[in-house]
């Protein structure tokens, strides 16, 4: 049998030494006791690894099933102007978004720890379905708050969908093969997120705006179909699934709702010094106490207290918050700026900032033989460095700037988060055993989304800082007076004078230094918890492959 593509087993405790795989030995990181790899049957901690290689239909499925989140996000927002001229609410259509992103953060936790009690598979084959059928009743919404309620449904299976994935290709694969599988999935998540926009475009001309949901119902159906057939999960011994904390589970969704509620509305529908930012997020943080509480008393915490106690698992938490908070700048303001500043079109401006998906998998790829030399944390470390000075050089740039300046810090910014952000993923998951790697997951991805949606909030605030101030001072007549007003004249350009057109694309090229100068921040503070909380070598768990 071929070694690379046989799933590992594993023995020891968490602290235990390793066995020449990612960093060695552990140093020890508060996880003694924690189950290994896939534990043996019979053990307290899980079943028997499924024998044989992993099925390539399996592999081809969690693949699809990458892509299918992949797409859905950049085929929808390429639709939106078709979307709101039949539905209409202009005024909430970014809920289309939100809605989604929203469901799907907040119930990543809950899936994490159901995968580990009752096995991935089920919860696996519950996000598909709900992302079916979300996105069959999406393509059938009669007006937009239909739409916006069938989007939160379909972002409930997409929550599911991308914390197991990511659990069952470590489970899948030893840690020396992990990474292959891994460079994979980056490739399809950039070859949809290249995808995307371009068959977005087609349906919009050529189509009407509800097959770019009808679209995904072959794909999941495919996926549903191979991992309900195909896929052989672990066998755990009887009375290894204890019972749920629900109100656990509750509380998570409440308090996890509410907040990023809070930061998605704070500065858009309301100030944030006003009654309902100030109420939502003084509830949310009450509500963060209590599910402490809760989590403290139950026998089986949807959200652990080792998650944060374990060194390794809480500087990797606190760093893929900050790459959450960072990537806001080339994914959300890049685009502007493209076709703000540089004056290019909806096409030109999605290849600056694609230009980043080009690199990001090629480095991902190339992570491995780094971090087998000079570890895991030091790796992260690494890109992570690199990706604050790329970000800063942004701030450097002329104005105006040639179009290939930016695409060219995009695609060493790509480059240099691909060795960031792979390193950890892995690294991280090698610490824990089966019956714990979904909730480490689940809390990774949990961590970056919610600081991307921070970053949104505090780097969108920023950009509405440093525009009101220059339209405060400005020298020129016939600007917008409030910033509601400047998303319309930077549409219409030609309603303005040449002079004040000429001052507010300086204003956005000033926010957007602000912008990448906040990014920079956020990533030398990853780098700084990378070298300050992080053990040297990840406490990984030894891993004994089959013969």
């Amino acid at each position: 049998m071929d070694s690379g593509d046989s799933p590992g087993t594993s023995t020891g405790t968490g602290g235990g030494s390793g066995t020449g795989s990612g960093d060695g030995p552990g140093t020890g990181d508060g996880s003694a006791g924690t189950p290994g790899g896939i534990p043996a049957a019979g053990s307290p901690a899980g079943g028997a690894a499924p024998p044989g290689r992993p099925r390539t239909a399996v592999v081809a499925a969690l693949m699809l099933t990458m892509g299918l989140v992949s797409l859905d996000a950049a085929i929808v927002s390429t639709a939106v102007p078709q979307i709101v001229g039949d539905l209409g609410g202009f005024a909430v259509f970014s809920w289309i978004f939100s809605g989604y992103i929203l469901a799907g953060t907040v119930t990543l936790p809950v899936y994490g720890k159901l995968s580990d009690t009752y096995g991935r598979k089920p919860v696996l084959l519950l996000g598909i379905s709900l992302f079916l059928l979300g996105s069959l009743l999406c393509a059938a919404a009669w007006n937009m708050a239909a739409l916006i309620a069938f989007r939160i449904l379909q972002g409930l299976g997409g929550g599911a969908l991308q914390g197991t994935v990511q659990t069952l290709a470590a489970d899948l694969y030893p840690l020396k093969e992990r990474p292959r599988i891994q460079a994979r999935m980056s490739v399809v998540w950039a070859t949809s997120a290249l995808a995307g926009p371009a068959l977005g475009g087609l349906i919009a001309a050529y189509a009407d705006w509800r097959w770019v949901f009808l679209l995904n119902l072959p794909l999941a159906s495919g996926a549903l179909w191979i991992i309900n057939r195909h896929l052989v999960e672990p066998t755990r011994p009887p009375g290894r699934s204890g019972p749920v904390d629900w109100a656990g589970a509750l509380g998570v969704f409440a308090c996890g709702g509410l907040l990023l509620f809070a930061l998605v509305e704070g500065g858009v529908a309301w100030p944030w010094l006003s009654a309902p930012s100030l109420g939502l997020l003084a509830t949310s943080a009450a509500l963060a106490a209590l599910v402490v509480r809760i989590e403290r008393r139950a026998a089986q915490p949807i959200l652990p207290g080792w998650v944060w106690r374990r060194r390794t698992i809480a500087a990797v938490n606190l760093a893929m918050a900050a790459l959450g908070l960072l990537m806001v700048a080339p994914m959300v303001f890049m685009p502007m700026y493209a076709q703000t500043v540089l004056g290019l079109g909806p096409t030109g401006a999605g290849l600056v900032t694609s230009a980043m998906t080009l690199s990001w998998p090629l480095s991902a790829a190339l992570a491995q033989h780094v971090y087998r030399r000079i570890g895991f944390r030091n790796t992260a470390a690494t890109g992570v460095s690199l990706a604050a000075v790329i970000l800063c050089s942004f701030t450097l740039l002329p104005y105006p700037a040639a179009p290939w300046q930016p695409a060219v810090i995009m695609l060493l910014l790509g480059g240099a988060l691909g060795l960031f952000q792979l390193p950890l993923i892995v690294g991280v998951q090698s610490t824990v055993g089966w019956a714990e790697r979904g909730t480490t997951t689940a809390s990774v991805l949990f961590c970056r989304n919610v600081g991307q949606s921070i970053g949104a909030a505090l780097l969108g605030a920023v950009a509405n800082a440093t525009i009101a101030g220059r339209l405060a001072d400005a020298p020129v007549p016939g600007l917008p007076t409030r910033l509601d007003d400047v998303s319309q004249a930077l549409d219409q350009p030609h309603l303005l004078s040449p002079a004040a057109a000429e001052y507010l694309r300086q204003a956005v090229a000033a926010a957007g230094d602000h912008i990448f100068a906040g990014a920079t921040v956020a990533a030398v503070a990853a780098a700084l918890v990378l070298l300050l909380v992080a053990p040297r070598r990840f406490p990984v768990l030894p891993e004994q492959r089959e013969p």
